[in-house]
């Protein structure tokens, strides 16, 4: 009995001697931890109304006129991509021969696929439609809506006046032809112009590459002579086009 009895007090002892470590061990914790300490000095927090040493303000690169070499040595603009060369405008191609007498100037869109062979050169092969009608000479009740087509190809040569602009000049050479039942133009003396006929034009714009330099804005002005639009009747006819379109440009 006795022999039970001091085994039971020495347990007892032992036990509680290991929940006073493990009560000072959290209480020392906790009296660590940064909430007691944020506790302990009031929870004040500083907030500078200066930057730390080594940063530059912006009144500092005013007051002296200059910028640090941070600010002034902005990255190089990205190289401007040469390669496959997708244009898309749209605009209005009017007449300056006689056929002005017939159509009003007509809805002009026009496509252009080509490849730069060098930064300053550019081969290319173009599409067109055009939608015009009648009602210049004809009254309302017989004027008739008609399409425009053609397609050609030529060469562009192009100054890069700066990093963002540059100037095209362009030749082509193609065909353009009115789609209109049989002889609907013949009757006013434009028989020729109802199947395809030789154009050769010439065209000026510029070009405004963007950010990323693949895309660019451009706008153009141009002029051809469309053989198949002189009128049959008039030898003296000039088939004098002309052209005005903005639009868009992608490198690939």
């Amino acid at each position: 009995m006795r022999s039970a009895a001091q085994c039971f007090r020495a347990v007892t002892c032992s036990v509680n001697a290991g929940l006073l470590l493990v009560a000072s061990a959290a209480t020392a914790q906790e009296a660590s931890s940064p909430r007691a300490l944020s506790e302990e000095q009031g929870a004040h927090i500083d907030i500078a109304s200066q930057p730390p040493s080594g940063k530059t303000t912006e009144e500092d690169v005013l007051a002296d006129g200059s910028k640090p070499p941070a600010l002034t040595n902005a990255p190089p603009p990205r190289p401007r991509h040469k390669g496959l060369v997708l244009e898309s405008t749209l605009g209005i191609l009017g007449f300056a021969g006689q056929f002005r007498h017939v159509s009003p100037p007509a809805y002009w869109l026009h496509g252009q696929l080509g490849y730069e062979v060098f930064s300053w050169l550019m081969v290319f092969g173009e599409g067109e439609l055009a939608l015009t009608d009648t009602s210049e000479s004809q009254d309302e009740s017989h004027t008739m809506a008609f399409a425009m087509w053609g397609l050609g190809g030529g060469l562009r040569g192009t100054v890069h006046v700066s990093d963002r602009v540059a100037i095209f000049g362009q030749g082509d050479i193609g065909a353009l032809a009115a789609n209109v039942p049989h002889d609907a133009l013949a009757l006013l003396g434009y028989r020729a112009a109802e199947s395809l006929d030789a154009s050769f034009g010439a065209r000026l714009g510029a070009d405004w590459y963007q950010i990323d330099r693949h895309m660019a804005l451009c706008a153009a002005i141009g002029a051809r002579l469309a053989q198949g639009f002189s009128k049959a009747t008039d030898p003296s006819d000039l088939p004098l086009l002309w052209d005005l379109a903005a639009g868009v440009r992608y490198t690939f």
